[in-house]
């Protein structure tokens, strides 16, 4: 039995009195429970386990089996804002979903970390911040997951690359390209020296918000390219590439 701060990931209905519950937690990661009786009126759990709700968990640990069992939920900060518009509201699983699929294992707590301090600015965002925190949010991921993309240097010689530089940006190669290693390397994006140094504010923990929608569609496509690239199993992320398309950043034009 672990007690554990946790914030609520994903959740559905299993058979007629329970659910099954994705947390990220500060003490165990990313971890299945399943929450029996969670659905009685009046049971132990109340309505603490709504999606993105952060709290304290009790967790009963299974060391040989992927579901896990929660003992108990108490809630202690819900985030309604996330409800008040679907850019948010995608934003937020596009940034959970990414925490669910590279975070099973974080004793340190800093992956339930980015994520709350995430979700907590994405719920009362304006509309044109809406994309920009999501993207920040998500870089600072990356960075606690281990992956952070190559800014300052090649990421293929590592030659230094001079702040006010133009640059090619391959996902594949890990970050910034300078002009003869871009050469080789099919598929990179002109990273124009502004949108270099947003990259590296968003990674430092600020939230630079750039003023035009197109500018912003280009980081969230961005992001999602160089995610994907690096994520083990290959898969697409399906929330993100749903949030893109649905316009999530031009909602704030």
């Amino acid at each position: 039995m672990i007690r554990t701060d946790a914030l609520v990931l994903h959740a559905f209905d299993y058979r007629e009195t329970s659910r099954i519950v994705r947390l990220a937690t500060r003490e165990a990661g990313v971890v299945s429970v399943i929450a029996r009786g969670a659905k009685r009126t009046g049971g132990k759990f109340g309505q603490g386990i709504d999606l993105y709700t952060s709290g304290a968990a009790q967790i009963v640990l299974h060391p040989t089996r992927d579901l896990h069992t929660l003992a108990a939920f108490d809630a202690t900060r819900a985030r309604p804002g996330l409800a008040a518009s679907m850019p948010r509201f995608g934003a937020a699983a596009a940034l959970s979903e990414l925490g669910m699929r590279c975070a099973p294992e974080d004793g340190g707590g800093a992956i339930h970390d980015v994520l709350v301090a995430g979700l907590d600015a994405i719920s009362v965002a304006e509309p044109e911040a809406v994309v920009p925190c999501a993207v920040a949010a998500t870089w600072r991921l990356a960075e606690a997951l281990g992956f952070t993309p190559s800014l300052a240097q090649c990421a293929a010689c590592d030659a230094p690359l001079g702040a006010a530089r133009e640059v090619r940006f391959s996902p594949r190669a890990g970050g910034a390209l300078c002009l003869p290693c871009a050469a080789l390397a099919p598929g990179s994006r002109t990273l124009p020296a502004e949108a270099r140094a947003t990259l590296v504010a968003w990674a430092s923990g600020a939230v630079v918000i750039p003023t035009d929608p197109k500018v912003v569609r280009a980081h969230q496509r961005l992001v999602r390219e160089f995610l994907e690239e690096h994520l083990a199993d290959g898969k697409p992320l399906r929330a993100w590439r749903d949030w893109e398309a649905g316009g999530g950043a031009a909602d704030a034009r």
